[in-house]
């Protein structure tokens, strides 16, 4: 009987955090366009630091994962994204991962970024950053905890703060 509760207790931990409907905005592309393998291959910024701007994808490389097209770079982006879209597609359906501490789904904005353990979170805006990088580890604990109670909701409507979306290159 422990084994069983163990083994469930690891499947529920590797679970992506991701299964609810995908954030789209205006662009009608997951990540409002920008390529989410492109963030792998960026420098981070320390905690508290600007991360680089975001590599916009191109309409002529898309994918659909998890209800949502998803827009690429360029094919080798594209088929690294095929080949395994859970590494790659942002967390909690590409809303904002502070949002999620506190219960709701609000838009993820996809220049305020982070890779944490291998797994791309998005937020909304700087203010919201700073907040959700006071206490990375312990943030990450509650929207985990949390994640499960509002993932099956619809996704925000929302237009993301001060954020004008471009569309995918052409």
């Amino acid at each position: 009987m422990k084994r069983f509760a163990l083994a469930a207790l690891v499947a529920v931990a590797t679970v992506p955090a991701m299964a609810g409907e995908q954030y789209v905005n205006s662009t009608g592309y997951a990540n409002s366009g920008y390529d989410v393998v492109a963030y792998f291959e960026l420098e981070q910024a320390p905690v508290g630091g600007e991360q680089p701007p975001a590599v916009p994808g191109s309409s002529e490389f898309t994918a659909t994962y998890n209800g949502a097209t998803f827009a690429f770079a360029d094919a080798q982006n594209l088929a690294r994204f095929e080949a395994d879209p859970q590494k790659y597609a942002p967390q909690y359906d590409g809303h904002c991962a502070y949002g999620v501490t506190k219960g709701g789904k609000v838009p993820g904005n996809p220049n305020l970024w982070r890779i944490v353990d291998g797994k791309l979170y998005l937020n909304i805006t700087p203010n919201v950053v700073s907040f959700w990088e006071e206490d990375v580890p312990g943030n990450l604990a509650v929207s985990e905890e949390k994640w499960p109670a509002i993932e099956s909701g619809a996704a925000s409507t929302m237009a993301i703060p001060k954020f004008t979306p471009a569309a995918p290159n052409t």
